[in-house]
């Protein structure tokens, strides 16, 4: 059986729409998007809260995927979080109403890389400088930053879901293959 092999993205051209010096963003997300959809669509449920080795479970990478997304890119439009964001961020790492399978935290990771690209296509260039504050101490930060750590956080979590399913997943065909 032969592997699918996929160009990434950084090397597929430019993304319609979104601005030149935002073009790294936006392959970083979209190549994560892939990635997890590749590998998660058929991890089975029974697997998602487990954790191993002391290392986070893959539910709750799925839900930081998607949460930090939404928090720091809301950082990035200069607002602060909201009750909803911030009673999300209190409950990641264990399920929660509409964020307990695979496909409920897939369907809310694209279509928090979708709200994403959206708001990077209407970001101008001359606003990457512009100052913004993070979290409640205020801490500074650029629209540029916030937007080039999300990417880059984004790319941290993938790997280490897609490490933590795999691990998982050869684990419970290790121990089928023994009964």
């Amino acid at each position: 059986m032969t592997k699918a092999i996929h160009t990434e993205f950084w090397l597929r051209g430019p993304v319609p729409g979104i601005p030149s010096l935002l073009q790294p963003v936006a392959h970083a997300l979209l190549q994560a998007c892939q990635e997890v959809n590749d590998l998660m669509t058929a991890f089975p449920d029974a697997l998602l809260w487990q954790r191993i080795a002391g290392v986070a479970s893959p539910g709750f990478h799925l839900q930081h995927l998607a949460g930090i997304l939404d928090r720091l890119f809301c950082y990035a439009r200069d607002k602060g979080l909201n009750e909803a964001q911030l009673a999300d961020l209190s409950t990641e790492g264990a399920p929660a109403e509409g964020q307990s399978t695979v496909a409920q935290l897939l369907n809310r990771f694209n279509i928090q890389i979708d709200k994403a690209l959206e708001q990077i296509g209407e970001t101008s260039e001359e606003s990457l400088t512009t100052l913004r504050h993070v979290g409640r101490a205020r801490l500074p930060s650029t629209v540029g930053g916030l937007l080039f750590h999300a990417a880059e956080h984004t790319q941290r979590h993938t790997g280490q879901l897609l490490v933590t399913a795999r691990i998982l997943m050869a684990q419970n065909q290790l121990s089928e293959g023994v009964s």
